[in-house]
């Protein structure tokens, strides 16, 4: 309280009405005592028109009642202060209008008694601003919140309102935590304090899952910015908080169905996988079984062939074209011969002998051959890498997929084209492999033969490597070409895959696992003279036809020969029999007792005995993984009088067994 030694009127100085505000001074009983210049001009009243009168006059009529009681409590404790904390304010002009105000008090003591001094400000403008403010924050789509740094609501708009469940009035003043789930209230002041040590703008927890707190105590998932500015009331941090719990459950449905996807796709690739080995497993059995055929087919009739040759050289032309008739039948038998070996190969049940080489060494040894094959209507070109990584694989049957695969592509350029063969060093990342059954994630090398043909639908790509499936003409494909890539490629453990589109051409890619051995040259094999002999061979072969033309084979080239039709008779015949056995040829596949058990039976009673296996399919006996056991000799069926003279000489003058 201010004490003045002049009277009121000196108080009504120039200095007074240089004031911003509109002031007032009121007596203790209500009547106005002082009025400066912006007085008048607020609200249209003269000083002379207002002095004396009670100061109600300038109060709006709903708030002239109770407006002694608080002038009758302020002079009670006279200290300057704002009026009406938390109250809305207003003032009234001489025509009646209002006006929305913001005042603060004071007391001076006058010789005439104690003045209450009141200066008042039209805040019109600034209630407009926050009122436009106030519609901007409300139009937000965003809940917006704005905080002070003691922690406490000082903004809300309409939209935390509904977001939250709460009036604006239940927030206001409140500390944020309410809105903030209990598992993280206790470390959210000092989030806070950290952000308003660095006020700048960014999202809250930006590598974290945020969650906020309803009036019923739900939580929902929320993305949060902050941003900060300055008030009177000092720095205030504003939130914009959104839910986005349908943005991250459209997430997840987005997820699932690519999940669903995929797991659909993996297992559309695992039915075919599981598809093609049934059809494997079933092309080894039909093999076993044609393979012992065949061979009584092609050396009896070979028999016959030397018997009508030698007719047709006493008599002339009359038996020629008998002569012509067996070399049909021959040819047919050799053709069957290759089916046999592709459905093996392609079942992945063909015995292999691997050996680390350079796929780039492959593809120039045959590149000839496939220039011949492809004719000159289609220009071929190998681009090799440089330095290919070695790989483990049967080179044989690598030259076997290069063939066929250009004949198929031959035949989808008919008006002529390009074949690309190129390799590549690549290394597999474990999601990529994960996409693919059966291919594992390391170091790779890539062999693609890229034509430009036809091309496929994507029908065709994925049946393409099903045994006897073919799109051409009837009687002008096997339809085991890809069928056998397949088999081999899978065999040595890569993996083989398709891309094409309809008038584009087709790109088939082969993946070999790399191995880090080093690259060695195949042994020369020599061919014996001489293909004769007179040691003492034990046959064991079930199939009777078979037995005894291996029988005659052997015996005509001046072999002693002992049959048996089962294993355990072998085993009899090793026992009893008087003279020395030098060599037991053995078929693998038997009803009773296996090739392997066969020889461990024999070499009870001759422990010296050289072992000759022979089979058409001895896959699921002598082999791991496709690969014949170190120190086995095998005898493919079907076999030539001349191939299996070449074997038993091989096994009978190399060194003996360990």
């Amino acid at each position: 309280m201010v004490h003045l030694d002049d009277s009121v009127s000196f108080l009504a100085s120039g200095l007074l009405d240089a004031a911003p505000d509109a002031i007032v001074g009121v007596r203790a009983d209500g009547r106005i005592a002082l009025v400066n210049a912006q007085a008048e001009r607020l609200f249209g009243y003269t000083r002379r028109e207002l002095l004396g009168e009670p100061v109600e006059i300038l109060i709006p009529e709903t708030a002239r009642a109770l407006h002694p009681d608080h002038r009758a409590s302020y002079l009670r404790d006279p200290q300057p202060r704002p009026m009406g904390l938390g109250m809305e304010l207003a003032g009234r002009r001489r025509d009646g209008t209002e006006f929305p105000a913001e005042i603060s008090l004071s007391a001076i003591q006058a010789p005439e008694g104690m003045v209450i001094t009141a200066a008042v400000r039209d805040v019109t403008d600034r209630k407009r601003a926050e009122a436009k403010f106030r519609a901007l924050l409300d139009s937000a789509p965003d809940a917006i919140v704005g905080v002070l740094g003691d922690g406490r609501i000082e903004l809300v708009n309409a939209q935390a309102e509904r977001l939250f469940g709460y009036n604006r009035e239940e927030l206001l003043g409140q500390p944020v935590e309410i809105l903030v789930p209990e598992a993280a209230r206790a470390v959210h002041p000092r989030h806070r304090t950290r952000y308003f040590a660095d006020p700048q703008p960014r999202p809250m927890g930006a590598q974290m899952q945020l969650a906020a707190r309803r009036r019923d105590g739900t939580e929902f998932p929320a993305e949060i910015s902050l941003s900060a500015l300055e008030t009177e009331e000092g720095l205030l941090v504003s939130a914009a908080i959104r839910d986005v719990t349908e943005r991250l459950e459209a997430q997840a449905e987005r997820e699932r169905l690519r999940a669903q996807a995929e797991r659909k796709r993996i297992e559309a690739q695992l039915h075919q996988s599981q598809r093609l080995e049934s059809l494997g497993q079933l092309a080894g059995g039909v093999a076993h079984d044609f393979n012992n055929l065949l061979g009584v087919i092609i050396n009896y009739t070979a028999f016959v062939s030397e018997v009508v040759a030698a007719a047709a050289e006493r008599d002339g032309g009359e038996w020629e074209p008998a002569r012509r008739d067996i070399e049909q039948v021959q040819r047919a038998a050799e053709r069957a011969t290759q089916l046999t070996h592709q459905l093996l190969a392609f079942g992945r049940r063909e015995v292999v002998q691997p050996r680390v080489l350079n796929l780039n060494d492959v593809v120039r040894d045959i590149e000839e051959m496939l220039r011949r094959t492809l004719g000159e209507h289609v220009d071929l070109i190998t681009l090799p890498t440089a330095d290919a990584w070695p790989v483990f694989a049967d080179a044989g049957q690598l030259e076997q997929v290069l063939v066929n695969l250009a004949v198929n592509a031959r035949d989808a350029m008919p008006t002529g084209g390009k074949l690309t063969i190129d390799t590549s060093n690549i290394h597999i990342l474990d999601d990529v492999a994960m996409e693919r059954p059966g291919l594992k994630p390391g170091r790779h090398v890539n062999l693609r033969i890229s034509d430009s043909g036809t091309g496929m639908s994507t029908e065709t790509i994925n049946r393409a490597f099903e045994p006897f499936f073919t799109t051409k003409r009837k009687g002008e494909g096997s339809g085991l070409g890809l069928a056998t890539v397949y088999g081999i490629i899978t065999q040595a453990g890569g993996h083989a895959e398709i891309y094409s589109d309809v008038g584009l051409g087709t790109t088939v890619s082969i993946l070999l696992p790399a191995v880090d051995s080093v690259v060695a040259a195949p042994e020369p094999i020599s061919d014996a003279d001489v293909l004769t002999g007179g040691e003492t061979i034990l046959v064991v072969e079930d199939e009777r036809a078979m037995r005894e033309v291996t029988r005659r084979l052997l015996a005509r080239n001046g072999y002693q020969v002992i049959t048996a039709a089962e294993g355990h008779r072998a085993a009899e015949l090793a026992a009893t029999h008087p003279a020395e056995i030098h060599l037991l040829l053995t078929d693998v596949v038997m009803p009773q007792v296996l090739g392997r058990t066969v020889a461990e039976l024999v070499r009870r009673h001759r422990p010296g005995i050289r072992v000759l296996y022979m089979s058409g399919y001895a896959y699921p006996v002598l082999a791991h993984n496709g690969t014949l056991d170190p120190g086995l000799t095998l005898l493919g069926k079907p076999f030539s009088e001349r191939v299996l003279l070449a074997k038993v000489r091989e096994v009978l003058d190399g060194p003996a067994d360990g």
